[in-house]
This record gives C-alpha cells, sequence and structure tokens, in this order.
C-alpha cells in the first residue's frame, strides 16, 4: 500500500457473486477484503472506524456525503482503524468543522486502510439487502493491472472468493488488550470511594464504554478476552465482603458460536450469581451461555438510527447498533405477550434448571429482532445495541444506571415488565418449574 493517492487513481469494489462497481481511490490504494456491510449513520464516522467490531469488515456508507467534519485526536474509540476497507459515494473536497485536525482520506491512507469512492452506494446498498451481505475485495492502483494490462474480473472474483468469511470467524482475541488497565471513577466520583467494582472482559470494547460506568462511580478494570474466572475473581480479592461487584461483557467482533472460551467464563460467572451486563458481542455470548442459538442476520443492523422496543419501560429508544448475528429466543407467547421461557441449557434439573427463566426484554422494531436479554432468576441482562453512544442517541443511557442499580441493589432484581406475560403463561412456567 502507498500513502494518499491523487483522486483519479482508478479502485474496484468486486462482490463474490460477481457484482463489479467501478470508482476512484479513496484513502491507500492496494488490496483489502471483508465482510461487506452497511452502515445507516450519517454522521459519527470516526467512531464507526475506530470501532474494533467492524475488525475484517468492509464499511459501506449509505450517507452519499462523507468526511466534511475531518479527523481529530479526540473521538477515536480505540488506538486504530479496524474497518478492513472503506465505501463512500461522494467524500468531501474540504474539511469545515473547528475540531478538524487533518482530513478523513488523509487518516485512511496514513493507516492503509484501502477505500473507494465515487461508486453508487444506493445501488450497492439495494443489492446488499436483497442478496445480504457478502465477502468484498476492493482493488486500486497498481494491484488492478497485470503487466500493463488491467487484469480480468474472474481473477479478482477468484480472490475474493478465497477471502475467509465471517461465519466461525474468532475475532475478539484479535482485538482484545494484552494487559488489563483499570479506569477509575471520573467526574463527580473523582477520588471517592468506588460505588461498585466492576471488570469488564474486552471483547472489543470501545473507549466511552468504561468511561461511562466511571462517571457513575465505578471502578472499571478491563481485562484481555483470554481471562479466566481466577483471574475475574483476583479482581475481587482486595475487595471488603459487601463490597458490590459485577461483570461486563463488551461489544466485538466475530461469530459469536466460535467463542467457545468466553462462553464458559460467562457460565463461571453465572453459577455464582455474579451480576451481570452484556453488550452487542456481550448479549450474544450470553444468550449462547443460556443455552439459547444465534444465527446470522441477512444484512445486520448498522447505524445510529435503530428503533428498539425496551418492554420494562415501554418507551422506543433510538439507538447505536453493530451486528449481524442475533440471539434466537422466544420473543412472544401465543397470546402475543413477552414470552417468559427457560433456559435451554442443562434444564433437565427439576429445581428450574441451572439458570432459570429468561425474558426478551428488548425488541428491534424494524424486524423483530431480540435486542435484549434479562434473566428473572439471575442478576443478569444484556442489550444487543450500544448504550455508550459514541457515535449516537442517548436514549439507552439509562442501561448503565440500571446496571449500577443492580450492583447496588441486587434485592430489587428483575425489573417488571409494561406489558406482563399472559396468566396462561404465567401458570405454564410455574408447572414447568
Amino acid at each position: 500500500m502507498t500513502a494518499a493517492q491523487s483522486s483519479v487513481t482508478t479502485a474496484a469494489l468486486v462482490l463474490e457473486d460477481g457484482t463489479t462497481y467501478r470508482g476512484r481511490a479513496y484513502g491507500a490504494t492496494g488490496t483489502t477484503f471483508g465482510e461487506i456491510v452497511f452502515s445507516t449513520g450519517m454522521t459519527g464516522y470516526q467512531e464507526t472506524l475506530t470501532d474494533p467490531s467492524y475488525h475484517r469488515q468492509i464499511v459501506v456508507m449509505t450517507a452519499p456525503h462523507v468526511g466534511n467534519t475531518g479527523v481529530n485526536d479526540e473521538d477515536p474509540e480505540s488506538g486504530r482503524i479496524w474497518v478492513s476497507g472503506y465505501v463512500v459515494r461522494d467524500p468531501a473536497r474540504r474539511v469545515s468543522n473547528w475540531r478538524a485536525q487533518r482530513s478523513l482520506g488523509e487518516e485512511l491512507a496514513a493507516q492503509g486502510v484501502v477505500g473507494i469512492s465515487d461508486i453508487d452506494t444506493r445501488a450497492l446498498t439495494r443489492r446488499l439487502r436483497e442478496e445480504g451481505v457478502m465477502r468484498a475485495g476492493i482493488f486500486s492502483g497498481d494491484d488492478l493491472v497485470r503487466g500493463g494490462y488491467p487484469r480480468p474480473v474472474e481473477e479478482l472474483v477468484a480472490e475474493v472468493q478465497a477471502s475467509p468469511q465471517m461465519a466461525g470467524a474468532n475475532l475478539a482475541p484479535e482485538v482484545s488488550t494484552k494487559e488489563a488497565y483499570t479506569v477509575e471513577p471520573a467526574g463527580e466520583h473523582a477520588g471517592r470511594t468506588p460505588v461498585a467494582t466492576v471488570v469488564a472482559v474486552d471483547l472489543g470494547i470501545k473507549s466511552m464504554t468504561p468511561a461511562r460506568l466511571a462517571e457513575r462511580g465505578v471502578r472499571v478494570v478491563v481485562v484481555p478476552q483470554s481471562s479466566t474466572i481466577d483471574d475475574v475473581l483476583g479482581a475481587f480479592a482486595d475487595l471488603p465482603d459487601d463490597a458490590p461487584r459485577g461483570v461486563f461483557f463488551s461489544n466485538g467482533p466475530g461469530d459469536p458460536g466460535a467463542a467457545g472460551h468466553e462462553i464458559e467464563l460467562l457460565r463461571a460467572v453465572l453459577d455464582r450469581r455474579i451480576p451481570f451486563f452484556g453488550i452487542c458481542f456481550g448479549n450474544q455470548l450470553l444468550g449462547r451461555a443460556l443455552g439459547y442459538g444465534t444465527y446470522k442476520l441477512g444484512y445486520g443492523h448498522r447505524g445510529i438510527n435503530q428503533p428498539v422496543l425496551d418492554r420494562t419501560t415501554g418507551k422506543v429508544e433510538v439507538t447505536a447498533h453493530n451486528h449481524g448475528f442475533a440471539v434466537d429466543a422466544p420473543v412472544v407467547d401465543d397470546a402475543g405477550a413477552p414470552a417468559v421461557s427457560q433456559a435451554p441449557y442443562d434444564d433437565s434439573r427439576t429445581d428450574g434448571g441451572r439458570y432459570g427463566r429468561v425474558v426478551v426484554s428488548h425488541v428491534g422494531l424494524n424486524d423483530q429482532v431480540v435486542e435484549g436479554l434479562t434473566c428473572l432468576d439471575l442478576p443478569a441482562f444484556s442489550v444487543q445495541y450500544h448504550p455508550e453512544a459514541a457515535a449516537g442517541p442517548h436514549d439507552a443511557a439509562y442501561l448503565f444506571d440500571r446496571f449500577v442499580g443492580l450492583l447496588t441493589n441486587p434485592a430489587a432484581w428483575p425489573p417488571a415488565l409494561k406489558t406482563q406475560p399472559s396468566a396462561a403463561a404465567q401458570n405454564n412456567t410455574e408447572e414447568n418449574h
């Protein structure tokens, strides 16, 4: 790859089904591969680019004009850009924001991110909606020619089809921190005794997430993905016996079905009744730890404008998403009320199973996808989206308050649903117990 290229450098985006789009190089030139997905956000591109959840994905921006606010050193959510490629329709010709320190194109080039511009992203997005996400490659500059002649499209397609698939990919180890670190209480809580201590397992965590907990008085010990239950308990070793404590699983990339180590760690947490909160990838892992399946969505949810119903408040939140997998759990019962199901994992025990009852607490309103789980007999819950709001709306910030409430007042758990299950469903659940 070379540094920033001129605007006339030719580039090609090639999908695994052979569809090809010709445009101009944007950022670095060369070749890159990844699962191609689209993001519906109109802003927040810097946070998207630096979100580790996008590792090994080529991101298509559905907003036609991208890059106007440039890039600064304050908004990244990690230490680098994680997307494997970037696709935009119309990159800004100049930066026009007082916080900008350089252009988006310059930043992509400096970090070696191959991109393409000047293609019909609306047509591309419609194709991905119709056919589903697929593998793709971006080729630009010298990588588009051989011996002075353009490379055949068939040759480029073959390279794309030989690239790794997202299904079955275990990617959290590639993005996680290598060493543990601590984020102390901040803001009005700075210098005070923490209201609780939380071990956050980094599966691709964004920097704003521990900051949201810290501003609520929580000490956050961020640990690597490879951590064991002994590592987690070791972080609590110096706490008084009655000090509030909990475990958090972050967002992250890859297939939850391939995360065997993380699922076993989470079951060890649940077995000890340690309060738990998971977001995004952490929601999928809670689902699998409880015994539910996960499946790949046709084209996923990505962007900062996804509507979700919180069944505990009855409110509709506008939320930030980035997920291509979802939990397969019962959403409604036969009467159309929120379904209460027994966690399938090790459910043969006569005392209600290993993990008891579970309800889908949040539902995506576009397609009824599971967007959150709440355990009724365990101090554990999760959501599929990004409550830290970086970038995105702040509708879901209350979830951090809910977690702090669980840590400091576990007797008040679980929160009641606005729409209660039908009496028949409750009776059936009680009989099954």
